[in-house]
């Protein structure tokens, strides 16, 4: 029987950080965290879910017969048990939102230091996936700005190594403000390092409770010793973690609530019809996804916007490769979502097109489209059609200069 949110109440969700589980029978549908438990499984059962969150989160909660939960003291360890839970479960609507590749990681090498480093599934699972050997992978982790904001929290209680050269005896600058333990500099040796890295693993595991009680267990072996400084340290990595200030993680959870996509925008430039070129952007979950951004060099339409518009589309689809977003986007009015839709049906792909209705100053006036689709996601819209625009402009630019050296 499907829940109501009425009968919310008989699942005591608390006001607190943690992660939720929707749940059918015995079975897990989806996972996912909350700053607050109980505001944020509230919000599954509001009357735009279809428009705000899409049809197949309705659907999921439809299916849904209880809510379980799992609460935690803080918003990082929340995010941090999220991806654990989902990669041990793999709930069957989580895999839905997203594939592997689209994911975010947390890897760390295996070299003599340790990088710790924040990648996409598809560098860790792509071609690139043989450019370092990797010791441990953590996630996946569904918001890459969380995970990102997660990750520099975490670097101020573990410094870690990321990007310099080891033993070069020259700060970096990361060493310079805190964040590198002096890795570059020759200030820790190899071994004390690794103790930074195990710690940084233990977290990423999910072990706080763990890993407070071994910092604890170190703290007091160095004290015995009379290695005061290492005490202080580890008496402040300690406090650190029982007053996580995860500020950031809050805010950023509060302007995602909607759920992301990936949205791909086209955008046509050329001079009065030479060098006509064409674009394409992706909003990927809310952030710009600059790799996948692809530029067109228009061959057969050179002097009409809307025929390089169809040009860029049928080279775009003709990349099964690419994953199809959830909506894609045109710089213009109904003219071009027209022709759009026109190229979509053509190659039998059914996804909603929204255009981007300019003023004269040229800046959004409103957006065209499937309604249900602009509210949903009409932040990332405007945000992949000002990138569009944008990446448009700078590679004609480019473009017309080369030309003009010749």
């Amino acid at each position: 029987m499907a829940m109501e949110r009425t009968k919310l109440s008989k699942f005591k969700l608390p006001d607190s950080p943690g992660v939720y589980f929707f749940k059918k029978a015995r079975k897990i549908l989806y996972i996912g965290k909350a700053t607050s438990l109980r505001d944020r499984v509230r919000s599954y059962f509001a009357s735009d879910i279809v428009s705000t969150r899409g049809e197949a989160v309705a659907r999921m909660v439809n299916e849904a017969t209880s809510v379980a939960h799992t609460k935690t003291d803080s918003v990082l360890e929340a995010l941090i048990l999220e991806a654990n839970l989902i990669k041990s479960h793999q709930p069957s609507y989580n895999a839905m939102a997203k594939d592997n590749k689209s994911f975010n990681y947390v890897v760390i090498t295996k070299e003599d230091f340790p990088r710790v480093l924040v990648v996409r599934g598809r560098e860790l699972f792509g071609l690139q996936a043989t450019s370092y050997k990797l010791q441990a992978v953590f996630g996946p982790f569904t918001q890459g700005l969380a995970l990102r904001e997660a990750v520099k929290i975490v670097r101020k209680i573990f410094p870690f190594r990321d990007k310099c050269t080891p033993q070069t005896g020259k700060p970096c600058f990361n060493r310079q403000i805190g964040l590198c333990p002096g890795v570059c500099s020759g200030e820790i040796s190899k071994g004390e390092y690794g103790v930074v890295i195990r710690h940084i693993r233990q977290l990423f595991s999910g072990n706080f409770k763990g890993l407070k009680r071994q910092l604890a267990k170190e703290m007091k072996a160095v004290a015995k010793a009379e290695e005061y400084e290492k005490a202080h340290t580890l008496r402040r990595q300690i406090s650190a973690l029982e007053h996580i200030r995860d500020v950031s993680l809050i805010r950023h959870e509060r302007v995602s609530a909607g759920g992301g996509a990936r949205i791909e925008a086209f955008d046509v430039a050329h001079t009065s019809g030479t060098e006509t070129v064409a674009v394409m952007t992706v909003v990927d979950n809310g952030e710009a996804y600059k790799s996948a951004y692809r530029k067109f060099k228009i061959k057969n339409a050179t002097n009409n916007d809307v025929a390089a518009l169809v040009e860029a589309l049928e080279r775009r689809l003709a990349h099964a490769e690419w994953p199809l977003p959830r909506a894609l986007v045109v710089d213009g009015g109904t003219a071009q979502v027209r022709v759009a839709e026109r190229v979509l049906r053509k190659a039998g792909v059914g996804i909603p097109v929204v255009g981007v209705v300019k003023n004269e100053r040229h800046k959004p006036e409103r957006l065209i489209g499937e309604r249900r689709v602009t509210e949903a996601y009409e932040r990332d819209i405007l945000l992949a059609n000002s990138e569009a625009h944008r990446f448009a402009v700078e590679w004609h630019r480019k473009r017309r200069q080369r030309i003009s050296f010749k």
